[in-house]
């Protein structure tokens, strides 16, 4: 569900589903399971990997009442072949086997090598569940029969399990003894209750409002009992009612509960056939953890609790989360939050500010394809193009169960960014962790990895801004829509940041959930309608479908690197100059464009500032996106209207749209050339881009051709209302922020080609051009929309 997906392909693609997996039915015959298990526990050969210990005698029982005496010879024929799909003995068939146990004959083991080891661990990361065919080719090429590599692969993926569901059940254990113990030291405080004033017994009489208090408390503590209980006894498969012993009726099931059964972490079926390790462990000669097994034991843990807080933090209302006065934005409550939660990332570095906020939104698209964009670093990038200047994907520790991204756990590198040159880029190394609660609902949670980074002893650099359990929480509703609940925590350091935009940040708007949750909505809504086989009202229906994609197509690259000039992220290799004849808030940076179609050869120029202006950001993005208006700012119009040519809708806001735009007022000099513009707006904010563009150029490209070739650079500004209040009436004195109401916050950016030649040396001529270029249009805006004080 990317843009690059579908411009690429006009016949669309599939988002693909999840994999089913065939179960294998057994019945409940307890003799031949209890002989089955008996034979492979009394092994010699099997000592090393199936030596079961007292907790697990009753697990292997119980697992085997679901097993078919018809297949009790086939186990054991299959014994050594199977066993964690590392050792065997060589040449001895199910038959054979059983005559040679009556004859004293050594036996003979075929270990795997290395080298076979790292084929099926190469293949397992990429793919749990082979086909045949592939069984079959991995069989030939590591000299293999196919029922050994079909059995490395069912045992392997029982291990994962076991590993996982360890982790998690010891991170219950914890939370419940916490909740047992605080549990028990309100029940000592009410039974030998303190008079608060003199210190000594208080009469029951006077402790009717603290004894309120504390039975409220202790019904919270009740429920998160009973929460805990819930879900061990869904890894168990048995009550746990030693844990809950009369402490409090159950609750019912909540739709986000942090459970697993058939959905949970995993996400493997009980049926799934197993291997004959499950009851006692796992083989000596198979690790139990990938390379850096402690570190990514580590990560597990922490993408358990991180899973944890963010499904609280999204489903818990008063007093986590109160409503403020001013815009009806919901505001963390930090003292409810460090008692409900312990720091998973450790407590916040001195200096650092934090910014919390949630946001819920009806999106359309369902939750497959929305957690298959966030899985992917590439869609993720065209989904949030303003707010990810780049991303990647360093490592996999987990692709998810049975075909799907439930239980995927991967390390991603990310830099983010909000469009203005006062904002420094937030880059940011983190764990996402992907799960599905139930039947239609995913969440996807981030958090920060440094802290475990600096435990173990990897190298680490300065962090100035650190992730703690983030994400989104999805939920399918009917006819293709998703409810999605987001939240965003953040700590960062604020000394880098422009004062015009500290208010912002600490607002949590900026970079907090509506921004991503209005860009979710903006972008899928523009996939709606291009999907669409109908062309919207006030679309130009001369242009093609293939025409409309590859236009489509090249404004999407036009903005993209509007917005990496903006930041200075390391999209593009950017030299930051210091001239001394610059104003103070404009940045100006320059690059060599070489070898790159989609650019004019030489030396690029890139300045950016950052301004405030009394007005709202509705009434700034109509003045700006106005071609009538456009003379009044832009000196490519020569003092004329421009005409709009060409327009393609992206969304049912009429200002969200790519259209081509000529100049009324063309002159000789000027008659070969268009104006590109994408204009788009949401409730975190608006865009315009625009960038000239050769006629001839166009002409192939609103035919259906490659605009991968067609030379621009971009201009443009980005509006944000300043975060300071809500919308509303102006008042503009000049003396600070405290005054300030309903504005907005304009960055104004150009990229310019000074030199033809990528070895030319810049002139100070050309930084003092741009400088001027910049200062102009921000006085021409002021005084178009009479706001110059």
């Amino acid at each position: 569900m990317s843009f690059g997906g579908f411009l690429d392909n006009s016949s669309g693609g599939g988002l693909g589903g999840a994999t089913i997996v065939a179960d294998i039915p057994f019945s409940n015959n307890m003799a031949a399971a209890g002989a089955m298990a008996q034979n492979i526990y009394n092994s010699p050969g099997l000592s090393l990997a199936l030596q079961p210990s007292i907790d697990n005698q009753g697990d292997g029982v119980r697992m085997g009442e679901n097993f078919d005496a018809s297949i009790g010879r086939r186990s054991r024929e299959e014994e050594h072949e199977s066993r964690s799909g590392s050792d065997n003995i060589d040449g001895v068939s199910g038959d054979d086997q059983d005559a040679a146990d009556n004859r004293p004959r050594k036996k003979r083991y075929h270990r795997h090598t290395p080298q076979q080891i790292q084929e099926l661990e190469a293949l397992f990361k990429e793919c749990p569940h082979p086909d045949e065919k592939q069984r079959l080719e991995l069989s030939k090429r590591l000299c293999l029969e196919t029922r050994q590599v079909k059995f490395w692969f069912q045992n392997r993926r029982t291990q994962m399990k076991t590993q996982l569901e360890r982790h998690e059940n010891s991170l219950l254990r914890q939370e419940n003894d916490k909740l047992r113990a605080e549990n028990m030291s309100i029940r000592e405080a009410m039974r030998n209750p303190i008079c608060t004033n003199c210190g000594g017994p208080a009469i029951i009489g006077d402790l009717s409002l603290e004894e309120q208090h504390l039975r409220i408390e202790n019904a919270r503590l009740k429920d998160e009992l009973d929460r805990v209980c819930a879900l061990a006894s869904k890894f168990l498969g048995r009550p746990l009612s030693s844990l809950a012993t009369s402490i409090a009726p159950p609750l019912p099931n909540s739709n986000l509960e942090l459970g697993v059964g058939s959905n949970g972490f995993g996400g493997l079926s009980t049926t799934l056939p197993l291997g004959p390790d499950f009851g006692g462990g796992v083989s000596n000669s198979l690790p139990v953890v990938p390379p850096n097994g402690v570190e990514r034991s580590m990560f597990l843990e922490l993408a358990l609790a991180a899973m944890y807080e963010l499904v609280k933090m999204a489903q818990t209302d008063e007093p986590l989360w109160i409503r403020s006065l001013e815009g009806g934005r919901e505001v963390l409550n930090h003292d409810e939050y460090s008692r409900m939660f312990t720091p998973c990332i450790g407590i916040k570095p001195a200096g650092f500010l934090t910014e919390a906020s949630r946001q819920t939104g009806v999106v359309i698209i369902n939750s497959l394809a929305l957690v298959e964009t966030l899985m992917d670093s590439n869609r993720w990038a065209e989904m949030f193009p303003c707010m990810i200047a780049r991303t990647s994907t360093t490592d996999v520790i987990s692709s998810g169960m049975g075909g799907t991204r439930n239980g995927a756990i991967q390390l991603m590198h990310a830099e983010l960014q909000l469009l203005s040159p006062l904002v420094p880029v937030r880059e940011v190394n983190f764990l996402r962790f992907c799960k599905q609660h139930a039947e239609g609902v995913w969440a996807v949670v981030d958090v920060s990895i440094d802290t475990l980074r600096e435990t173990s002893g990897a190298p680490t650099t300065y962090v100035k801004c650190r992730r703690l359990p983030s994400g989104c929480v999805v939920q399918d509703m009917p006819n293709g829509y998703s409810k999605v609940t987001w939240v965003e925590h953040v700590e960062y350091d604020e000394s880098q940041v422009h004062h015009l935009y500290r208010p912002l940040l600490s607002s949590g708007i900026g970079f907090g959930a509506q921004r991503w949750v209005a860009t979710l909505q903006r972008q899928c809504e523009c996939l709606a309608i291009l999907m669409s086989s109908t062309v919207p009202t006030g679309d130009h229906t001369a242009i093609t479908a293939s025409g409309r994609r590859s236009m489509l197509k090249l404004a999407q690259r036009m903005t993209g690197n509007f917005c990496a000039g903006v930041c200075a992220s390391t999209v593009h290799k950017w030299n930051k100059l210091n001239a001394g004849n610059v104003d103070e808030d404009v940045r100006v940076m320059t690059r060599k464009s070489v070898d790159n179609p989609g650019e004019p050869p030489g030396i690029v120029l890139s300045a950016a500032t950052s301004v405030w202006l009394p007005m709202s950001p509705q009434r700034l993005f109509d003045f700006l996106r106005d071609e009538r208006l456009r003379s009044e700012w832009d000196i490519l119009s020569n003092g004329g209207p421009m005409q709009e040519i060409a327009h393609i809708a992206k969304g049912q806001d009429h200002g969200n749209c790519v259209s081509l735009l000529r100049s009324s007022a063309m002159n000789t000099n000027q008659s070969s050339m268009l104006i590109l513009q994408e204009t788009c707006m949401d409730a975190g904010g608006s865009l315009v881009v625009y960038a000239p563009v050769d006629i001839p150029a166009m002409q192939v490209v609103m035919n259906g051709g490659d605009s991968a070739y067609v030379a621009l650079l971009p201009s443009g500004f980005s509006i944000i209302p300043d975060g300071t209040a809500s919308p509303g009436p102006t008042t503009s004195n000049g003396n600070g922020d405290s005054h300030r109401v309903g504005g907005s916050l304009l960055t104004v950016a150009f990229q310019i080609l000074v030199n033809s030649l990528p070895t030319a040396k810049l002139t100070v001529e050309s930084v003092e051009t741009v400088n001027n270029l910049i200062s102009c249009t921000v006085q021409k805006i002021k005084a178009a929309l009479q706001c110059e004080s």
